[in-house]
């Protein structure tokens, strides 16, 4: 039996971190603006509670249900959420910059104008997420699933998108500059006007992809000009 249960109404002075709880509960709790950096919420039941704003640099959250999770402009610089759920959260400005990611489910998750530069997102689940004008910066996706995903606008640049699942995604006006898409399928993918420059599509599908306006493509490994 963990020690730390709360649903609802939180006080934030009674959890301010740096705190251990694995395995806490704090369903629909209210942690708007808390400061729980470094904090190790391995397990912990997060889903429906309120963490806006808040302080969670190296937080570690391996493992954690945060579904339905209000994450707006939080900040989650090198966090570790292996294994977590993010199903349905909102993470909309939210900065993951460097964190681990690694086979975390984020499906129907809002990560519109969020920073994941240098995250570790390898094998995670991002089915019909919204990453609209997501910076992904030299982020690791290898073998995510990121099938009829929101990717417009997004920056990818030098990206590892190999054997990434974009079936049907939409990445009009994505920035895929130097970028790895090997094995990667795009089928029914929209690329209407991004940016391929120096990208590696070798053993790419493309079936039914839209490469209107597509920029680069002259040097583009991979790809049949």
């Amino acid at each position: 039996m963990h020690d730390l249960v709360y649903e609802g109404e939180v006080g934030l002075g009674r959890i301010i971190g740096p705190i251990r709880r694995p395995g806490a509960i704090l369903m629909g709790a209210n942690l708007r603006g808390a400061n729980l950096v470094g904090a190790d919420f391995t397990d912990a039941d997060v889903s429906g509670a309120v963490l806006r704003d808040g302080k969670l640099t190296s937080t570690t959250l391996t493992r954690a249900n945060l579904a339905r999770t209000d994450l707006r402009a939080a900040t989650l610089i090198r966090a570790t959420l292996q294994g977590a759920n993010l199903t349905d959260a909102n993470l909309t400005g939210t900065n993951l910059t460097g964190a681990n990611l690694t086979g975390t489910n984020l499906t129907g998750a809002n990560l519109t104008l969020a920073t994941l530069t240098l995250a570790n997102l390898t094998l995670a689940t991002l089915t019909g997420a919204n990453l609209n004008g997501a910076v992904l910066t030299g982020a690791n996706l290898n073998g995510a699933v990121l099938t009829g995903a929101n990717l417009n606008g997004a920056i990818l640049v030098r990206s590892d998108l190999s054997g990434v699942s974009l079936t049907g995604a939409d990445l009009t006006g994505a920035d895929l500059t130097g970028a790895v898409l090997t094995r990667a399928c795009l089928v029914d993918a929209d690329l209407t006007s991004a940016k391929l420059s120096g990208a590696n599509m070798e053993g790419a599908n493309l079936a039914g992809a839209k490469l209107t306006g597509v920029k680069g493509l002259s040097t583009t490994k991979g790809l049949k000009k």
